[in-house]
């Protein structure tokens, strides 16, 4: 462990977590507790997962890490909902429930919680699997609480219940040989990548490149709807010259995605990232060779093309993303976004900032889909994509 090593305080944890809490309803308990619930399930179901594959699941021990992290999440949001901090049910965890005790304000850390050795377990063992059936049903008993308005009446009881819990959970994390410092701090890591207390927008890939190999951070595209020959195209000009091809929908039902290049620009002005425009501006970073290939070449144009792709699917279902606000796309969206591009530059963006990059190309999308023209204002300095009537 490095001398620089600083281990993370339930108190800090606490305070980092509550920062990207995001919902409005402060004073309500449900929400926490469906969600404390439903990770709870999902912990269960990654332990299925392994019993049910155990060859071709290796993601088991990272799962395992992740869904404690959120389980701690929601559990430090039922806790702050009821007035009861985290420090306190940690300073209860060897007390007689009658006598509930005060933390005093020192530091109390994760490492302290669990034995220093801990050996980690690539498969359930029957141990966990049966402390992880118990955490569901002391976590049952808090949804029968509620249910029964239980903890509205008297929300005291509620310290007892959640100090079983974080009990059962340290068995657990035992257990599976996971430390729940690692989980918290993965967690804290995923929730701020999602919901930053503060964004800062991180430089772009090729900032320290020559201009001749830069994407372009301003400029203006006119994409219009035509009909040839009684088939309709998309056509797009730039500075007064065609650019790519025409395009349709390619699909047998229409759907507009004709209009889809608008998600590259996007992924330019916001993200500062698109093989697929390197390519249609002859922007490929040949200077150095290494990255031309890998990261400006065709099979990183297909990832993004397949991206765009499978986003528009999940978009066709929601309204294509009509009237959602930041930090309002689905989370398992954007998860899966960023391992469609798992080995490229565009991995190292922030799940924010994807979210930025996708709500603003859907905005010019659905404006494009109305008017069947514009022209599409690329800002990469002020990382916004506009749209604005063509005539």
């Amino acid at each position: 462990m490095s001398d620089d090593f600083i281990p993370l305080s339930v108190q800090g944890f606490s305070a980092d977590a509550l920062a990207t809490d995001l919902r409005r309803d402060a004073d309500s308990l449900n929400f926490p507790l469906l969600g404390l619930f439903g990770e709870v399930g999902s912990l269960l179901s990654e332990v299925k997962k392994k019993q049910r594959d155990p060859i071709s699941y290796r993601a088991y021990a990272a799962a395992v890490t992740e869904e404690l992290g959120d389980v701690l999440w929601y559990f430090n949001l039922v806790a702050a909902r009821a007035e009861i901090s985290f420090a306190d049910i940690v300073t209860n965890l060897a007390s007689d429930s009658e006598n509930w005790l005060s933390a005093t304000g020192e530091p109390l850390t994760f490492e302290a919680l669990q034995p220093s050795v801990l050996t980690a377990g690539q498969s359930p063992s029957p141990a966990f699997e049966a402390t992880l059936i118990e955490l569901a049903a002391a976590t049952g008993l808090l949804m029968a609480d509620q249910s029964n308005n239980e903890l509205q009446r008297d929300r005291r009881r509620l310290g007892p219940r959640l100090v079983a819990i974080l009990e059962i959970l340290i068995r657990a994390a035992n257990e599976a040989g996971v430390t729940l410092e690692a989980a918290a701090i993965k967690n804290r890591a995923k929730t701020t990548d999602r919901w930053p207390i503060q964004k800062a927008y991180p430089p772009f890939f090729d900032a320290d490149l020559p201009p001749e190999e830069q994407l372009p951070r301003n400029l203006k595209i006119n994409i219009f709807e035509r009909e040839v020959g009684g088939k309709r195209y998309v056509f797009q000009t730039c500075n007064g010259l065609n650019i790519g091809d025409r395009l349709t929908d390619n699909a047998m039902t229409p759907d507009d995605y004709r209009f889809h290049d608008v998600f590259h620009y996007a992924y330019v002005a916001i993200l500062g990232w698109s093989p697929v425009t390197r390519s249609l501006f002859r922007l490929k970073r040949k200077s150095r060779p290494k990255i031309d290939e890998a990261q400006d070449g065709a099979r990183a144009a297909l990832i993004e093309e397949g991206i765009a792709t499978w986003i528009f699917g999940q978009a066709m279902e929601m309204d294509f993303f009509q009237d959602l606000k930041a930090g309002e796309l689905p989370f398992d969206l954007l998860k899966q976004v960023r391992q469609f591009v798992r080995g490229y530059e565009a991995e190292n963006c922030p799940t924010w900032l994807w979210e930025e990059a996708i709500l603003q190309g859907y905005a010019a999308f659905r404006y494009l889909r109305e008017h069947r023209r514009g022209t599409v204002i690329l800002d990469a300095v002020e990382r916004r994509l506009n749209i604005e009537p063509l005539t």
